[in-house]
């Protein structure tokens, strides 16, 4: 359903909070009075609970015409689970007009994402099943002790009836902890999985490979398990006396060049709305990006054995980020001059839940943005780098995944992802050595796996028309034009329509694309752009025939790009759990539809292959990835040009206030005086030589030789 508004007219009569931007995130107030509407409609049934209750967002032409302030109407979307006709139900609720204005069980292929209540029963429901128990009785574990018996829930992707997507299912794990604060990925309870109906909140079968001795190592990573603490690590105080200098009203954000709005939901987690810079050569804010958000993230196993075989997590459109979001901490996950943006949502009972301080958001110093030293005056520029940072931690089982998105002075945009957390584990029988994996323990090994994340950017370069160009470097061949064989040029190619734009990096051609306004030319005449700069490239390694293949069928190709539509919002579908797929860019790309001048979505993929190593146990250290959007052609300058010399520190000689070290004075003045030396000796030579002819001059010069620089 579609719902437009003329706000140019200004004729609606539904007035909102008039903080209430289109795209602010709902408020707890609203989302108290969203579950109400629902409730009072008689929609809502005993047998229903909530997946969550988000803003709708205004279609991009409702935005473009959209003036502050405007009466319009707060729409809001709402997935709610369906116990009584095992369905998923989309609803959409208006809060301008108190009512529900659509209800209907979606139409789309697989199952709403699994909450954090069903986490919860699909543990408890593992530990009551006599099935499990006997299970776990072979292992020589008794069930009664429930406390030390811990049960990981998984969604179960896609490999025939158990996994029909008529049921809601999902698999659990089986680990062992030996006290408390054990780890308990350090004793898989290996070959054991059980099935578990989310809506009857019952095991209906267990999957039982034999058994494997459980590993008994302990390893822990627990302060209290930590022996001896470094003891040489002094303070590090960030400080910033005069408070940070971005400034912010509500959910917008300015900063020096930026402005923009942050946005957050209980799938994605957090969302950038209407990101813009202001150029001043131009003299105006140029808008960059319409929303980026990371869209989808999976994780597969590369593991044959059958409890890790079907481990592949879908995990923004299977549990969703926003909703496992962390509150976090100054001191520990945040440092400086911190602002928190906190985030409402309802739980499956329509009860609202705050996670206080879900996004930090705060400035760091980033070494240096520029310099140069001239040799001929001894003159030095620097500029000192500072980037703003608004990020969120979410924990998604066993690992944690950290998300910052960085605004530099240079006008680029970044992206860094951080995996870090806890690796899952598997048992060997004694004496074995796995394939698809690395031994951390006696008996205990971490399987092979990769971590893939979506970004989806809704590209506004200079307005809504944009398009992608690919570029490819190649080396020139020898000839006349060029006899030396040292140069190389690049190849520039518009991707035209969909099909033409499924691309992948290619290290040989240095390839890249970048997202290009064909209307809007800078001072040398050509489109202005943003380049997609990777970090850490990987593909998939599973079988193309494979069933989770079939499923994560938008990895196939590190871009996509398509024409703005509302409804095509995740790479893998609108619910990837329990989807046979292939669903989302794979089959809307189908249509081959025009990307050349037009409104388009540039879906990025990238990911981290991760192959464990002992340094990854018991805990593993932050594995960054991620890309960066870096101006090209963009601005007409350096968009930096303006950034102020930093001020030197107390105490510093005027030497090093100047940007170089004594030292550097010492060997700049001698090599000065030489240099003089040299040319004065060469001044009364040339005089010389014009008295008597050059001939004794000549003599007495003959070894000299111009001064190196």
């Amino acid at each position: 359903m579609s719902i437009t508004v003329d706000v140019s007219s200004h004729a609606v009569k539904y007035p909102t909070s008039p903080l209430a931007h289109p795209l602010d995130p709902l408020t707890y107030q609203e989302l108290e009075r969203a579950v109400k509407i629902f409730h009072d409609s008689g929609k809502f049934g005993s047998d229903m609970r909530f997946v969550s209750i988000t803003t709708r967002d205004p279609d991009k032409d409702f935005m473009h015409a959209y003036v502050a302030h405007a009466p319009y109407e707060r729409l809001a979307d709402a997935v709610i689970i369906d116990g009584r006709s095992r369905s998923t139900i989309e609803a959409i609720v208006s809060l301008s007009r108190e009512g529900v204005i659509s209800f209907e069980i979606t139409k789309h292929p697989g199952q709403a994402p699994i909450t954090p209540d069903e986490f919860v029963e699909v543990e408890i429901a593992a530990k009551m099943s006599n099935k499990v128990a006997d299970a776990l009785r072979k292992r020589g574990l008794d069930i009664s002790d429930r406390n030390l018996i811990c049960v990981d829930p998984w969604s179960v992707g896609y490999y025939g009836a158990d996994e029909d997507p008529k049921n809601r299912v999902a698999r659990a794990t089986f680990y062992l902890r030996k006290e408390a604060d054990d780890m308990q990925y350090a004793h898989p309870v290996e070959g054991l999985n059980a099935l578990v109906d989310l809506y009857r909140k019952e095991v209906i079968k267990v999957e039982d490979a034999g058994v494997i001795p459980i590993p008994q190592t302990q390893r822990n990573y627990d302060r209290r398990f930590v022996k001896n603490f470094r003891t040489d690590i002094k303070p590090l105080e960030i400080t910033q006396p005069l408070g940070a200098s971005f400034t912010v009203a509500g959910w917008e954000v300015q900063w020096q060049r930026w402005r923009f709005r942050v946005g957050f939901n209980a799938r994605e987690g957090l969302v950038l709305n209407d990101i813009r810079y202001n150029d001043v050569d131009k003299g105006r804010e140029r808008p960059i990006i319409y929303r980026a958000s990371i869209a989808e993230m999976t994780v597969p196993y590369g593991d044959s054995i059958q409890t890790q075989a079907r481990k592949n997590a879908f995990d923004i459109g299977e549990y969703g980020v926003g909703v496992n979001t962390n509150s976090l901490t100054l001191g520990c996950d945040c440092l400086g001059e911190i602002h928190y943006f906190d985030f409402d949502f309802v739980n499956t009972a329509g009860e609202i839940e705050s996670i206080p301080n879900a996004v930090c958001m705060h400035e760091e110093d980033d070494s240096i943005l520029w310099k140069h030293t001239e040799l001929r005056t001894s003159k030095v520029e620097v500029r000192r780098s500072r980037k703003l940072i608004v990020s969120f931690i979410a924990t998604v089982g066993n690992y944690e995944y950290a998300f910052y998105w960085i605004l530099r002075q240079d006008g680029s945009i970044e992206l860094e992802v951080k995996a870090i957390g806890l690796m899952q584990t598997a048992a060997v029988p004694p004496g074995e050595s796995p394939r698809f994996g690395t031994m951390v323990e006696e008996g205990c090994y971490a399987p092979n796996h990769q971590h893939f994340f979506c970004a989806r950017l809704d590209m506004n370069l200079d307005g809504p028309n944009n398009q992608v160009v690919e570029v490819n470097t190649a080396a020139d061949p020898m000839g006349p034009d060029n006899p030396l064989g040292n140069a190389f040029y690049t190849r520039t190619t518009v991707l035209q329509k969909e099909l033409d734009a499924r691309r992948k990096h290619q290290y040989e051609t240095a390839r890249t694309w970048v997202v290009q306004n064909p209307n809007s030319k800078n001072r040398m005449g050509s489109n202005v752009g943003y380049k997609i700069q990777p970090m850490e490239l990987t593909v998939p390694y599973w079988r193309p025939e494979s069933e989770i293949a079939r499923r994560g069928r938008y990895l196939d190709y590190h871009l996509w790009v398509t024409p703005y539509d509302r409804s095509e919002a995740f790479p893998a579908g609108q619910y990837p759990n329990q989807n046979p797929g292939p669903d989302g860019l794979p089959v809307w790309t189908q249509k081959n539809r025009d990307i050349v001048n037009t409104n388009v979505v540039v879906w990025y993929n990238f990911g981290h292959h991760h192959i464990p190593r002992l340094e990854d146990w018991p805990l593993m250290p932050t594995a960054k990835l991620g890309f960066m959007l870096k101006p090209t052609n963009f601005f007409d300058t350096a968009a930096c040009m303006d950034v102020p010399p930093s001020m030197a520190k107390k105490g510093c000689s005027m030497a090093d206030k100047r940007g170089f070290s004594t030292n550097k004075i010492s060997r700049m003045s001698k090599n000065r005086i030489r240099r003089e030396r040299l040319e004065a000796e060469a001044e009364s030579a040339t005089q010389e030589q014009a008295k008597d002819g050059g001939s004794k001059a000549g003599s007495k010069r003959s070894g000299a030789q111009a001064p190196k620089q």
